[in-house]
């Protein structure tokens, strides 16, 4: 099977070229990404933990879900594509800002992505992909930020960015 290829991006999100998503990993570049973010009818947030298997950042908490978009593919059809596979759902998503970030991981990766924030409305249950997702939980987003600031080393370093830059964005739809 082909490695997946992620779409290298200009600052301003035109796209300049295909890469494999390892070696754009490896070499630190500026590619399209996103984030999606799950709440229920009662304002909490629907968080996984990344499954023991992954190659990075395994066993940590992290949003709904998040990836790279495919080539020729809009932000919110990957989103839909990657709740799908990851957490067994599909619920209507709406993109709410973007922005550029870089976290630097302890196995040599980084990740430097302009990131897709979305969100979107589900109440049932998730029935998780185990080579994805380990585990799921609902929290309110003050939950979320007290445990993050008293547990940081149990969540994912992309997550703890985008969390702190989009907090009083995500108030508004919890």
């Amino acid at each position: 099977m082909q490695e997946e290829q992620v779409i290298l991006v200009d600052k301003d999100d035109n796209q300049i070229g295909l890469m494999p998503k390892m070696e754009a990993h490896e070499k630190a570049l500026l590619h399209r990404a996103f984030s999606v973010f799950t709440f229920n009818d009662k304002g909490e947030l629907l968080l996984q933990q990344r499954a023991a298997e992954k190659y990075h950042s395994p066993l940590l908490w992290t949003n709904t879900c998040c990836s790279h978009q495919r080539d020729g593919e809009t932000n919110l059809e990957a989103g839909k594509r990657r709740l799908q596979e990851e957490m067994g759902f599909v619920c209507e998503l709406k993109e709410i800002f973007s922005f550029i970030y870089k976290a630097p991981f302890d196995n040599g990766l980084t990740e430097h992505e302009l990131d897709h924030v979305m969100i979107g409305s589900y109440n049932d249950k998730p029935i998780i992909n185990k080579e994805e997702v380990q585990a799921y939980k609902w929290m309110t987003l003050e939950a979320v930020k007290k445990d993050m600031q008293e547990n940081p080393e149990e969540y994912t370093a992309w997550f703890k960015i985008i969390f702190e830059k989009s907090y009083n964005k995500l108030t508004q739809y919890a």
